[in-house]
């Protein structure tokens, strides 16, 4: 059992609506290292990645808002993780918001590159398709934005994180739950090439169906799988911490069939759990959900 990192990503530059700095903080008051541990699993707590906030910082560029200074984060991130890759451990990536994903998986990406010879797979779980560039996007929020990044070249800023691009290829890359696109991220979607299973599809096909088909595709010739999963692919009645929820979504038990899935592949390299806002949860709620996801991501059995 490898052994597994928690890293805090406290970033709060990406989206509009502020909390999602406090994600982290919450994971841990669920008990997620511990509950890890419980496992079997040897945890190792790297703590929080300094990220500034919004108040102390100057926008610039309305097209991709505060992009200096997350870029800034994800390269450092970029880092953290890759080391612990290096180290033979599981990054586990606590945001913030999804903006972070630019030095996450560019971190399992140079790691597929240097020790395997080969790309890794990308499980992009989200209502969203964040392949927004600053040229489309019309918000300049920079959370809509880091799967472009990965996929190349825009924004720059990101996509530069670790010296190449693009991070990740379309054929092994795949976006599951999508349910809310802006229209110009529809054609930017289709143009990707990248494989999308919407709710539409999750309802019709079944959630086992379409997760083992999206394993397949991001696991066949890659060195692995990183999951990048945003909590508001679930459905707010389970995951009201949100900052841009979404009616429609992944229930509790189709949730923990993607990570029971995930990990029955033995194909997890490191994922991330992101856009939990506290200021908007209800008790913890979609902390405590993110908790439990993990842990079945993880491979813990009923029986």
């Amino acid at each position: 059992m490898r052994p597994v990192h928690i890293i805090g990503v406290p970033l709060d530059l990406g989206g509009n609506r502020r909390g999602v700095d406090m994600g982290p903080s919450a994971f841990r008051i669920a008990g997620l290292g511990e509950r890890i541990a419980a496992l079997g699993f040897t945890v190792v707590d790297k703590g929080d990645l300094p990220a500034p906030i919004p108040e102390t910082r100057a926008q610039r560029d309305e097209r991709k808002k505060y992009i200096r200074d997350i870029a800034k984060v994800c390269q450092k991130l970029y880092q953290t993780a890759l080391m612990s890759l290096e180290e033979g451990a599981m990054p586990l990536v606590l945001g913030g918001d999804h903006s972070l994903a630019a030095g996450s998986v560019a971190a399992a990406a140079m790691w597929a590159r240097t020790t395997k010879d080969l790309p890794i797979g990308l499980l992009w779980v989200d209502a969203h398709g964040d392949i927004n560039t600053p040229a489309m996007s019309m918000s300049g929020n920079v959370h809509g934005m880091p799967l472009a990044a990965l996929l190349g070249p825009e924004p720059a800023e990101l996509a530069g994180i670790g010296g190449y691009t693009p991070k990740v290829l379309p054929a092994h890359t795949v976006i599951i739950g999508v349910r809310n696109l802006d229209d110009l991220e529809k054609v930017a979607v289709r143009d990707s090439h990248v494989h999308v299973f919407t709710m539409k599809d999750i309802d019709r096909q079944g959630i086992a169906s379409i997760v083992e088909q999206a394993v397949n595709l991001a696991g066949n010739g890659t060195a692995g799988i990183h999951v990048s999963f945003d909590m508001d692919v679930c459905d707010p009645q389970i995951a009201p911490g949100v900052g841009t929820p979404v009616k429609g979504g992944l229930n509790y038990r189709e949730a923990h069939m993607v990570m029971e899935i995930v990990a029955d592949s033995g194909l997890l390299t490191s994922l991330d759990m992101v856009e939990v806002n506290p200021t908007l949860d209800m008790q913890n709620t979609t902390a405590e959900l993110g908790t439990e996801l993990v842990l079945s991501a993880l491979g813990m059995k009923i029986l």
